[in-house]
């Protein structure tokens, strides 16, 4: 096995240590979750270009890559989707939430819900399960297409649309492990000052903006895809 089968092997590996820590209330587990997802995501640009650079290229490899990367992208929205899945129910009955931490901008109480949503100045934002629906779904799909299109002897490249996608959920579900550490620490040591608070306000609104985004290329990028090669699903 070479170095950059290594380093996909070892992104794999990473996969469900990341959503052990991410479902951890603490806020030292979910900053490793952060650290190993950064890590992943760098060096899954790095391990391609090794091999290309290299002639390190192996079938192997070109298996695993995607294998990895789709991995990384269950790993963080699974999770993300489960730690806010209850801003819907905060969002209609706002008076009943408080901070879990009173006067500190982090985790949102309401009873026993304990939610993880971004924080931003128009209000609370989660990751819906209809947005993960439609970018796991999209993932699903094209793994899929390719596979069928590769068999009918044509290869469906990744065109630029679809890479500005997969860097916008890199900074969406970046923007959400950072948040669920974050927001564990200022629950526990209390922070209430305004730079704080600041903070939380500027994390949310990438998060938020880099999750529009990633929706938003997710669905373009198939539609041009769709466009382009949609012909092979109806040619026999």
């Amino acid at each position: 096995m070479n170095l950059p089968n290594a380093i996909t092997m070892a992104r794999i590996a990473a996969t469900p240590v990341i959503v052990a820590l991410i479902l951890n209330s603490g806020w030292m587990p979910r900053l490793t979750a952060w650290l190993l997802f950064l890590a992943a995501a760098i060096t899954d640009y790095f391990d391609g270009k090794l091999a290309r650079e290299r002639n390190l290229v192996t079938t192997l490899g070109t298996l695993l890559d995607p294998i990895a990367d789709k991995l990384l992208l269950v790993a963080t929205l699974v999770p993300m989707y489960w730690l806010t899945r209850d801003v819907e129910l905060l969002a209609a009955a706002p008076a009943a939430a408080q901070w879990a931490a009173a006067d500190t901008v982090g985790p949102v109480l309401m009873g026993r819900t304990i939610s993880w949503p971004f924080v931003t100045p128009l209000g609370l934002v989660g990751a819906p399960l209809w947005i993960v629906a439609i970018v796991l779904g999209r993932e699903a799909f094209m793994t899929i297409f390719r596979e069928y299109a590769k068999r009918r002897g044509v290869v469906i490249a990744a065109i630029g649309p679809a890479k500005w996608k997969t860097t916008f959920q890199s900074i969406w579900a970046g923007a959400a492990l950072f948040w669920f550490f974050a927001a564990s620490a200022a629950a526990e040591h209390k922070w209430r000052n305004g730079a704080w608070h600041a903070f939380a306000h500027f994390n949310g609104i990438v998060g938020t903006l880099s999750m529009i985004g990633a929706v938003t290329l997710t669905l373009y990028s198939l539609w041009l895809y769709l466009q382009r090669y949609g012909g092979l699903l109806i040619r026999r």
